[in-house]
């Protein structure tokens, strides 16, 4: 009887058509139970410790477990965090940009979108409603979340009532790298709509430095003669730099 040759894997190429497997870009090298257990275990010190107890590639890691599943996600955090710089400038990062992220996709993004209106939808809920003056380290606090990592200018107005309520937060332009349209006439207009008496300006400087520019300085005194005009008060005017922030009123310009 004739005995046919041992079949090996080395056969494989000699059938036509033969699918050939081929490990995908950047796919995980570990086993699946070291990737399950190591999501395992980095979940279990987060909730025993709280964001204290993981570093910002490991905070990365859990956001990216529910959009990549079955992958092993540190190599992404870490290209992450060395485009990005911190787990902030990540969440705050442009869309394209984050597509060009080896393993980013559209699910990934949406992830990080989430987790960023989150975040920016619990620092205000800390300042709505609330004395904004009594408050004003939750409302810087909720200025560097929203606008602090911003690519662009973003120029913001926060309404107050009588007591210095906090009634309305609202964006009222943005512009480029450099500059943001804003007109008085408008900003008080809209005061007297929601029945405010009193307004705090905010915008952001996407280099990162608040030092207040000529034109910050003219665009203030403007918004701040038209308020007067109503009898409207201007509180202040923040610039958000990256890590800081300057006020105008401080700085003595209002």
């Amino acid at each position: 009887m004739h005995t046919p040759p041992a079949f090996s894997d080395a056969c494989l190429p000699l059938f036509a058509g033969a699918p050939v497997p081929v490990a995908a870009p950047g796919a995980a090298t570990q086993h699946p139970s070291y990737i399950r257990d190591h999501r395992r275990r980095l979940r279990e010190r987060f909730l025993a410790g709280g964001a204290a107890a993981v570093p910002d590639y490991e905070m990365l890691e859990l956001v990216l477990f529910r959009a990549i599943p079955r992958r092993d996600v540190k190599p992404i955090a870490h290209a992450l965090l060395t485009r990005f710089g911190d787990f902030a400038g990540v969440l705050s990062a442009p869309s394209e940009q984050l597509g060009e992220i080896d393993g980013i996709g559209p699910a990934v993004i949406a992830e990080l979108r989430i987790v960023e209106a989150a975040a920016h939808r619990l620092a205000q809920a800390r300042v709505m409603g609330r004395p904004a003056i009594s408050s004003w380290s939750a409302l810087i606090a909720y200025c560097r979340a929203s606008m602090a990592h911003r690519g662009t200018e973003q120029f913001r107005v926060f309404y107050l009532d009588r007591k210095n309520v906090l009634i309305a937060d609202e964006e009222q332009a943005r512009g480029t790298v450099d500059h943001v349209p804003v007109y008085p006439r408008e900003v008080v207009k809209r005061a007297l709509l929601l029945d405010a008496s009193a307004l705090i300006l905010v915008h952001n400087h996407p280099s990162g430095d608040p030092t207040p520019s000529q034109a910050d300085i003219t665009m203030t005194s403007e918004v701040a003669r038209a308020a007067g005009a109503l009898g409207l008060v201007l509180h202040d005017h923040v610039i958000i730099g990256k890590s800081t922030e300057s006020s105008l009123r401080a700085e003595g310009y209002i």
